[in-house]
Parts: structure tokens; sequence; C-alpha cells
């Protein structure tokens, strides 16, 4: 761990204030017993991660956020959205969001790629924070436990798609739709605007090691871009099939496409609303 919790506490209540403490405190989780839930996740550091979003949230990409009533108010959920921008910003934008825009506050729980489990300190400070390796076991006990999964089924690819190919979603996986039909959830579709732009790629140098590539991007840090979240109706996927459906490669293969056009669409109108990128 990097620090206990009483140290995350006292720099949320020095930076942010008694109203993202009582945020956190009300807080839909699964003590364990000492604390933590099962794969880490601690309200206190929920709260920290709130305060040190809080710049980018507010000031730096300003987020704006649409259809929030959208996200499931309690129950298990997969919000499925796209992803882009050579760094994560877009993930943990939309992590802020749904802390900010669901009451009681719900903490959406990222499902990382394989070597961010890996990564030195910032692996145990984002698993307080609620993020979880992406296998199927975390997931299934996420769901069952009520949770809201974030998933971005372009993964990697997705977000270091070069600058030509900005809002066309990449390859989309179905693992999700597989998840949402078997344990019983929704399917939220994001479409995110603005992260697009934020740190044009220019190229990228494969590597061996934890992180699959190293970007070369136009900017050395993200440019100021306006982030638009976009939040669909939930697709009832739970609803119009039976757990068994998850079995069939066809009903997935066809679920993840539905997903896909509607994030799309999100993406679609997103852009035509906006008065530019920077605004």
């Amino acid at each position: 761990m990097p620090f206990p919790p009483r140290i995350a506490r006292a720099i949320t209540t020095a930076l942010g204030g008694r109203s993202v403490r009582e945020r956190a405190e009300r807080l839909y989780y699964r003590d364990e017993g000492h604390g933590y839930d099962r794969f880490g996740l601690h309200p206190d550091f929920v709260a920290l991660g709130d305060v040190i979003g809080k710049p980018g949230y507010e000031w730096y990409f300003r987020v704006e956020s649409h259809g929030a009533e959208n996200i499931p108010k309690t129950g298990p959920g997969i919000l499925a959205a796209n992803h882009s921008g050579t760094l994560p910003m877009d993930g943990a934008m939309l992590w802020v969001d749904v802390l900010r825009n669901t009451d009681p506050p719900r903490c959406s729980r990222p499902l990382a790629d394989y070597f961010v489990p890996s990564l030195p300190f910032v692996s145990t400070l984002f698993a307080r924070c609620g993020v979880v390796g992406g296998s199927r076991g975390n997931a299934q006990a996420l769901l069952e436990a009520g949770e809201l999964l974030m998933i971005f089924p372009e993964g990697v690819p997705g977000i270091g798609k070069p600058f030509a190919q900005r809002y066309q979603l990449q390859h989309w996986t179905k693992g999700h739709c597989e998840l949402a039909i078997r344990h019983r959830a929704p399917v939220i579709p994001i479409g995110i605007v603005g992260a697009e732009e934020q740190m044009p790629q220019i190229a990228r140098i494969p590597v061996k090691g934890p992180v699959p590539y190293i970007p070369i991007p136009a900017t050395l840090v993200p440019l100021p871009t306006k982030y638009h979240i976009h939040y669909g109706e939930p697709i009832p996927l739970h609803e119009e099939f039976s757990p068994d459906d998850a079995d069939d490669p066809e009903i997935v293969r066809n679920a993840a496409a539905r997903v896909k056009a509607a994030v799309q669409a999100l993406l679609e109108r997103g852009l035509s609303e906006r008065k530019g990128i920077f605004r």
C-alpha cells in the first residue's frame, strides 16, 4: 500500500474539504471487515482520487456530463465506452464523472489491461480507487456483487489509434456482452468526445516489458480539449436473453455490434453538438 488510509483522509480533507469526504462515506462498497473490499478498494482513497481528479475534471478538460441519469442507481451494470487519447485520461475523467453524478455515489470499477497490475506503486493506488485486473473471474465477482464495471472494448488499439482515425471505433471486443448476458447486467453505452484530440499520436515504438509500446505524441502533455461524456439508454441484454445465451457466439456477436453502434451514434451526436475542440 502506498500509505495508510489516515494519510489519504488527511490529504483529502486538506485539499478537498468535507464535502468530498462525505461523498465517499456514502459510497456503496462491500467492506470485507478491515475497511477494504475484496479487491482493495477503500473509500478514503476513492475520496483522494476525487481530489486528484478535480483539476483535470473541473478546470483543464472542463467535463460536461450528458445523460448521467442512465447510470443504474443500484445493481450491476457495464459501462462500455470508446477509448482514445494516447494517455488514458478518458478513463480517469469517466471515473470521476460517475462518482459525482450518481446518488448515492457509485464508484465504477475499471477493468485494466494485463500490464497495469504490474506497474509499481500506482497499481496499488489504482486498486485502492477501484481498478481491477481485467480477468473473467474478477468481472464475474464484481457483477455478482452488484458493481458497475467500466470497460473499453477497443482496448489498447483504441487509445493508440492514429489521429487520422479519431472517433472511428477500432476492433470491438465482445466479452462485455457475454458478461452482461451471463451475469444479468445492463450495458450503458458511452461516447466520450474530446479525448480523441487531446494528445495526437504520430508514431509508437513497440517494446517488450510491462507496457506494449512507447507512444510518440505530437505534444508533450495533453491539450486542454473540452470533454463531453454522453451516456446512452441502458441496453437490456439481461432481459432479452437467458444466461445460457451467453454461450451462443452469434447472439454475443450481434449484441456487441449493437453496443458498438450505440456508442458510435453517441459520438456522432456529441460531435455535431459541440462548438469546437476546446469549448
